[in-house]
């Protein structure tokens, strides 16, 4: 197999290590951005040089961003290319496009480092919906906001301090906007829920909540109750169509999601003959990251062909059959809140159980009165 590899940061780097021990996989050009002489004669600067080769059967995105990411890489399909990426936005964003481009080309297209870095979390997916229906996924897939919850709770520290120390360790970007509003799992959700049900899901139907306002009196109410606060995604077939949301939740402490530490990430699907399945591991990082990169490339020069799921379809978003009682902290005086509240939670409220819809929708109206309002559904 003769690569072209788009990018050489973090990721970029690992799949270039890995790929550079092995006899079956060799990278011919490496696209680069500034000057990389380190990669002496690998290293091109204009995406002709991999378009025109054709000697170069696959290219590697791992750029990030869709711009220009999704002109590169829509081109190398229409090369007859075939394509891996590591790229949840220009996934997520240009999912119809890049699916029904790989379809015409018949070209294999591959992502699954682009939802849980190194867990094979897509291929298993893929694997379970041929045999029985999804019928619902769910878990953590970030592995930041993670680190951070988990070490608000273990050690007391504020949000803001937590989250200094995930930058300094690595774990978080100096914007860490995608990870801590939600943005980057939101990606993942819509991937997923395409994949599980055959959807074509847009950023737009699916609602997400950060975890930017977060306090300590909201750790304290979680764990008051027998809880602990986790950043979920969560999929699932309902009568009307699908759900799929984004939000913090109290779980449970003997949950499973409880357990996962630090940056780790678990997600689970559940079908009726296998029940819940669950996986759990490194949700990013440079190897664990180029390991799925390269797993795909070996399943490619293995023979397979396509996406994980035949092109979607239309699925009416039916976030109102899904509902939980809700916790809600903000300074507002709201008549809403008011009637919906059922006792109080530390510096909050737990309310009855109301729909996803509903409780998405009233937190962003009662944000244009408090921008610091924390909420989390309850389990």
């Amino acid at each position: 197999m003769k690569i072209g590899l788009l990018g050489c940061g973090t990721v970029g780097g690992g799949v270039l290590k890995i790929a550079e021990s092995r006899e079956d996989l060799k990278v011919k050009y490496v696209l680069v951005r500034r000057e990389r002489p380190e990669l002496g004669s690998l290293a091109v600067y204009d995406i002709e040089k991999i378009l025109q080769d054709p000697e170069v059967d696959t290219v590697v995105e791992v750029l990030g961003g869709i711009h220009p990411s999704f002109e590169y890489v829509s081109r190398a399909l229409e090369a007859g290319k075939n394509l891996v990426t590591a790229n949840k936005y220009l996934v997520a964003h240009y999912y119809r496009e890049l699916l029904s481009l790989a379809e015409k080309k018949k070209a294999a297209f591959r992502c699954t480092a682009a939802v849980g870095g190194g867990i094979p979390w897509l291929v298993n997916l893929q694997r379970a919906a041929r045999v029985s229906p999804m019928q619902r996924f769910y878990g953590i897939m970030n592995g930041t906001t993670n680190f951070i919850l988990d070490s608000m709770e273990t050690d007391g520290k504020s949000f803001s301090e937590v989250l200094a120390t995930a930058q300094k360790l690595g774990y978080a970007e100096a914007d860490p906007t995608a990870d801590i509003d939600g943005l980057d799992v939101q990606r993942k959700c819509i991937i997923s829920a395409n994949v599980a049900f055959g959807s074509l899901l847009k950023e737009e139907e699916v609602p997400v909540a950060g975890i930017r306002c977060i306090q300590e009196p909201d750790i304290r109410a979680a764990h008051l109750h027998g809880r602990c606060c986790r950043f979920m995604a969560t999929g699932s077939r309902t009568e009307n169509g699908i759900s799929a949301y984004v939000q913090p939740e109290f779980l449970p402490d003997r949950s499973l999601e409880c357990a996962v530490r630090q940056n780790f990430n678990m997600i689970s699907f559940e079908t009726e003959y296998t029940g819940r399945e669950s996986f759990y591991g490194q949700g990013a990082g440079r190897f664990p990251t180029a390991y799925n990169v390269v797993e795909d490339l070996l399943d490619i020069q293995n023979g397979t062909r396509g996406f994980y799921s035949e092109a979607g379809k239309e699925i009416p978003v039916d976030n109102e059959s899904e509902t939980m009682p809700y916790y809600f902290r903000t300074r507002a005086e709201d008549s809403w809140l008011e009637e919906k509240s059922m006792e109080k939670w530390a510096d909050g409220v737990l309310t009855e159980e109301i729909s996803v819809r509903e409780a998405h929708r009233q937190a962003a109206r009662l944000r244009r009165q408090d921008p610091e309002i924390f909420f989390a559904g309850v389990r």
